[in-house]
């Protein structure tokens, strides 16, 4: 009976967020010169349905998954829910690991966001307006394709930064005291090479330029989440003296699983974030 109302009510909402949304699947983002043997990760674009003269904000999500598990089509309810807030919401794939290090994820990254700047016109999104998202490794990628300038994004280019309970903040500090192994593919996902480490790093790029942030953080996640994002808070207050993390009574896959019922308070904490920090035309 429990699972039989569970189902009926995952379904209702399913349908009556749908209706408030139009899902593009499965573009293309990468240049051809890009594209490797595996298979080519593309990205879903959520439409709100609703008629506006204005164009919408456009969030990206980057999904978590240790870097080496995870797919867009699992957060269609997450998409779905910020288009219904009038929110263009845009989730891509990207290569795993062991197919792809840490390295390789974030230029895909970097090319979501370019591809997304380029066209989010096409889909009435504001290319003026672009927030990047992301859960665990996919707050760090997001992040990370922000705010290293190898990947070639202008920081100005970006309105915002929200972080989900973000592993991989300080990845220096963590492999530093934890050496990585083939355990979960973190050899091939961070090699042995500790300058590495650092560049793939976002604390250690934090400057006068880096976007506006928003952090949450569960109480029951994982001890190296709490402490790389403790560190990461630090550096970043004299730049942003007024960031104060988001802490909520959850764990860390809880922290995203909120995501995909509209009731949840963070749809409006992250549409007043969006809008707070939107630049006005």
């Amino acid at each position: 009976m429990r699972f039989s109302l569970l189902l009926i009510v995952t379904l209702s909402i399913f349908v009556l967020v749908s209706c408030s949304s139009k899902k593009s699947t499965n573009i293309s983002y990468l240049e051809s010169s890009d594209k490797n043997s595996f298979t080519e990760p593309k990205l879903n674009v959520f439409v709100p349905r609703k008629v506006s003269a204005k164009p919408f904000p456009v969030l990206i999500f980057v999904h978590g998954g240790n870097w080496n598990s995870g797919r867009k089509g699992t957060y269609d309810l997450l998409g779905r829910n910020f288009a219904k807030k009038g929110i263009l919401t845009i989730i891509p794939d990207y290569t795993l690991s062991p197919n792809a290090n840490y390295d390789a994820m974030t230029k895909q990254i970097a090319a979501v966001i370019k591809w997304s700047i380029m066209n989010a016109s096409q889909y009435n999104g504001n290319p003026n307006q672009v927030f990047i998202t992301g859960h665990s490794a996919g707050g760090h990628l997001g992040a990370l394709a922000v705010m290293n300038p190898k990947y070639g994004i202008d920081t100005k280019s970006i309105a915002g930064i929200i972080l989900n309970d973000a592993a991989g903040l300080d990845m220096k500090n963590y492999l530093e005291g934890n050496p990585p192994t083939s355990s979960s593919n973190y050899l091939t996902t961070w090699t042995k090479d500790p300058k590495l480490w650092k560049e793939a790093s976002p604390i250690y790029f934090i400057n006068n330029d880096t976007p506006p942030f928003l952090i949450y953080v569960g109480d029951k996640t994982y001890n190296s989440i709490k402490v790389a994002n403790t560190r990461f808070v630090k550096a970043l207050e004299p730049f942003q003296p007024n960031v104060t993390p988001i802490r909520l009574n959850k764990k860390h896959v809880p922290m995203v699983l909120q995501y995909f019922f509209p009731w949840s308070d963070r749809f409006k904490e992250i549409t007043a974030f969006i809008n707070l920090n939107s630049k006005k035309e």
